[in-house]
């Protein structure tokens, strides 16, 4: 029987490998994205459909749910991976941006569940992803918001996942380390205020380390393999790392002195 995925934030990077790999597994694709016009390769390939999509506006939400159930008939599953970074000292971010990061990384998720949790408990089964990241267990220096955001993900994957058991609603959470992304472009953002000046060096090495980290990283297909894994394994498992690099082990296992040690080492020497 053929199945149906629901991918937030398709357009490129991890969304847009998964949606690919789905398609070579013979599932058929509902890629949502905030510009679809600007997917047109994606969209020629066979059973997948581009649907315009912005998490932070919740009318696009119920039009790209209602146009893919009227494409494809049902969905399966729904992979909430639309999010962004915002980057840097805390104190030089402005109003917007903290909203935005929070409109984006968890409201907009939780907006994308609210319209899928009903369908799927009328239809006695279905899967939600949620992307999280390895900062929704651990944090980095300058990431505060982001870990934040990443931190909500997980509390409220972890409690919805009580609540949905009974209805054969399954709910997974990816926490991805370093991937080769445009998160380190296009993705992110930085503080605007000019009290980023004051945290210099220090936001610099930090900047540096990360963008080399995330060069060096595997990119979203790897993340993808791992998603898809999730959907399919047929268990009740949450969580799944992805290049994790054994951080959240040595966080679980290490005093929390040792490890702030280390962390500043890690990310700001």
């Amino acid at each position: 029987m053929e199945k149906v995925v629901f991918i937030t934030g398709a357009s490129s990077g991890i969304g847009r490998e998964t949606a690919k790999l789905f398609q070579t597994k013979n599932w058929k694709v509902a890629a949502t994205m905030r510009s679809p016009e600007k997917a047109e390769d994606l969209a020629r390939i066979a059973d997948i459909e581009c649907f315009r999509l912005d998490v932070t506006e919740p009318d696009t939400i119920l039009s790209a749910f209602s146009q893919a159930l009227e494409r494809f008939g049902k969905i399966d599953a729904v992979v909430n991976n639309a999010g962004y970074g915002l980057l840097g000292p805390f104190e030089a971010a402005s109003d917007e941006q903290i909203r935005r990061q929070f409109e984006t990384n968890v409201f907009g998720l939780m907006e994308v569940c609210r319209h899928v949790i009903p369908y799927f408990r009328e239809q006695g089964r279905g899967i939600i992803v949620n992307i999280a990241s390895i900062g929704g267990r651990t944090v980095f220096p300058f990431s505060s918001l982001y870990c934040s955001t990443k931190w909500a993900v997980e509390g409220f994957s972890e409690s919805l996942r009580y609540e949905l058991e009974p209805f054969n609603i399954r709910v997974k959470v990816i926490e991805p380390g370093p991937i080769k992304t445009d998160f380190y472009s296009r993705s992110y953002d930085l503080p605007s205020g000019s009290e980023v000046d004051l945290y210099e060096p220090v936001f610099s090495k930090f900047k540096e380390f990360m963008f080399k980290g995330g060069d060096q990283a595997p990119d979203g297909s790897a993340v993808a393999e791992v998603i898809y894994n999730a959907v399919t394994d047929g268990t009740a498992r949450l969580r799944y790392g992805v290049n994790t690099k054994g951080l959240l082990t040595l966080r679980r296992l290490l005093p929390e002195a040792i490890y702030r040690t280390l962390t500043k080492k890690i990310f700001l020497k």
